[in-house]
């Protein structure tokens, strides 16, 4: 299951597209791509593939609804992945995936891969719930390998494989009540000029890659409508950056 799109001179292309994935595309204001939810959800053994290319253009992107990723309760059922890759040749890329709920014993695997020249900007937000409302962490494994590229310089890599249980007692043992997370990687041409307008609002959990190219942040809270405003807020900064309007995904 993939699709693949591309933006060149601001003109939509689909170059990819294995049902049941599904889109919709708008382009009444700015280039707006929602990815639709395959089927229920992610299923044990699913592979889905995004791919996006764009070249002196601009898009937005955003999934649907919440990403579901069902139990998988054996070895022999297997993991799902969820590949997306981006390829950045002076653009502008806004993707904002909705919350990911990892159901009891769901195992689950992200490969994200950004490449960007250096002309290029990029907003990429990802939220982890703690799963259903009656679950707390009760997931097998998430594991992810997010590499990000400058000029085809590695800028930043991040690998993890968490299991539910660890991430439980991680929580527990801070006693904190904010088990939801946002994590957002971040591309200006002018990353210090953000730091300081996060600074200016009290939002200090960003910092800057090894070499000042990106800058990376976590926010967490207790209530998922929340920490979804605070994500859009950060969102509305990074637009603000780019002498952009406030933009409605249409989901409010």
């Amino acid at each position: 299951m993939s699709i693949s799109v591309s933006f060149k001179n601001e003109l939509f292309s689909l170059d990819k597209l294995n049902l049941p994935t599904r889109y919709y595309y708008f382009n009444e204001s700015e280039n707006y791509i929602k990815l639709l939810n395959i089927g229920e959800g992610i299923f044990p053994k699913d592979k889905i593939k995004t791919v996006l290319k764009l070249e002196n253009s601009n898009a937005i992107v955003t999934t649907e609804s919440a990403t579901k990723v069902y139990p998988s309760k054996n070895e022999k059922s297997g993991v799902g992945i969820n590949s997306i890759n981006v390829d950045l040749k002076n653009s502008n890329l806004e993707f904002i995936n909705d919350e990911l709920i990892l159901f009891n014993q769901a195992k689950f695997i992200q490969v994200l891969k950004i490449k960007a020249d250096d002309t290029s900007t990029f907003f990429y937000g990802d939220i982890l719930s703690h799963g259903r409302s009656y679950e707390n962490f009760d997931f097998s494994l998430m594991a992810a390998k997010n590499s990000f590229f400058v000029d085809n310089s590695i800028e930043y890599l991040e690998k993890y494989a968490l299991q539910g249980e660890s991430l439980k007692k991680y929580v527990n043992d801070f006693r904190s009540k904010k088990n939801l997370f946002a994590k957002v990687y971040i591309k200006l041409q002018n990353n210090g000029a953000f730091l300081e307008k996060l600074n200016d609002v009290n939002i200090t959990s960003f910092s800057y890659t090894s070499n000042k190219k990106m800058i990376i942040g976590v926010v967490s809270g207790d209530n998922m409508a929340i920490l979804k405003k605070q994500l859009l807020d950060i969102w509305s900064l990074y637009r603000k950056c780019l002498d952009k309007k406030v933009f409605l995904l249409g989901k409010q």
